[in-house]
């Protein structure tokens, strides 16, 4: 539980990113933060707290599966516009701790070392997304065994094998997951990259069942629609069926992905590659509402057993941090005050 690339958001950074003003209170005067990575295990278990927000600003993992760089600047983007927010009845953030992120800054600069059109060269870049996974998976590992919910912000669909191995590990068991999608990311396992993360953990027994939630049909290869028609394990629909044919309830879809999923921990995936004209690392002109997006997270994270928040991605360019921020933070307290209500 080292947790070496761990930068942890300190006190200083958070009065600087909060912006007080007179007859408010700000999400960042009331969250927590440590001081320190000693014992950190320890600390986050006894801290008074429910939720840990943890970012993971990288993109190998896109850049490795020959995609589209940006996904790194998504937490920074998110965290300047979290800490602004209200704090009130409805965002609960006295029971969140911003813990910081996992800091890939070399892996980022390594990246473009790689000739990704030659097969060698790309072979070794996909060992990088070797490495960032160990990070991702002990930083999950450590925060779901000390009792806390981890929401996940920022970085590629990667990272998906690191948040499903890590609580499964936690746990002590495999876990479901819940994936907001275009894609499947259930591809062949020729190295790790974005499009692989599920099918690597369930390949090593971290994921059980697994639902992909509004897939557009124009991005299912035939290898993968007869895997995913092959496996009971796996569940699916999709945009076109929901959203353009109508053949599909989206409501009645919600409770048979849920049944699908429920009956064990699971994780809440949030690609925003499935929501329309978001910045992303494959942005869509046709998808979910933001709105939609937003039901997807409250319907499922206020079940018992959801265990984890990831959104991921989002790959904002500067013109467009502030909007991209705005709506992670959305999804992060729509899950906050979702969840909160069971407890």
């Amino acid at each position: 539980m080292c947790m070496d690339k761990l930068v942890l958001l300190t006190n200083t950074t958070l009065e600087l990113l909060t912006k007080t003003r007179s007859g408010e209170t700000k999400f960042g005067e009331h969250c927590k933060v440590l001081a320190s990575t000693n014992e950190i295990y320890d600390n986050i278990k006894n801290l008074d707290v429910n939720y840990v927000i943890l970012g993971i600003p990288e993109d190998v993992g896109v850049y490795a599966n020959l995609g589209n760089t940006g996904t790194s600047k998504a937490f920074e983007a998110t965290i300047k516009v979290l800490l602004n927010i209200q704090s009130n009845p409805f965002t609960h953030a006295d029971k969140v701790l911003v813990l910081g992120h996992l800091d890939f800054s070399e892996e980022i600069m390594a990246m473009p070392a790689f000739d990704r059109e030659n097969p060698k060269e790309l072979k070794k870049l996909r060992r990088l997304v070797d490495q960032i996974d160990k990070e991702v998976s002990d930083a999950i590992y450590t925060i779901v065994k000390a009792g806390k919910t981890p929401i996940i912000i920022g970085g590629g669909h990667n990272n998906a094998y690191g948040n499903i191995k890590g609580a499964s590990l936690a746990l002590n068991q495999s876990v479901n997951a819940l994936n907001l999608d275009a894609h499947t990311d259930f591809r062949a396992l020729e190295g790790r990259h974005s499009g692989n993360g599920f099918s690597y953990a369930y390949a090593e027994g971290f994921l059980d069942k697994y639902f992909m939630f509004g897939l557009h049909e124009n991005y299912i290869s035939n290898a993968i629609y007869d895997s995913l028609n092959s496996k009971k394990a796996l569940n699916y629909n999709t945009f076109e069926d929901l959203e353009v044919r109508k053949s599909l309830s989206f409501k009645n879809e919600l409770k048979r992905a849920l049944e699908h999923i429920g009956k064990k921990p699971f994780g809440i995936e949030i690609d925003c590659d499935a929501i329309k004209n978001i910045p992303s690392s494959a942005k869509t002109p046709s998808g979910f509402s933001v709105e939609k997006a937003r039901q997807v997270i409250h319907f499922f994270g206020k079940h018992k057993n959801a265990t984890y928040l990831h959104i991921c991605e989002a790959a904002p360019k500067k013109k467009q941090a502030t909007t991209v921020g705005k709506l992670i933070t959305y999804f992060i307290t729509d899950f906050i005050n979702a969840n909160t209500k069971n407890e």
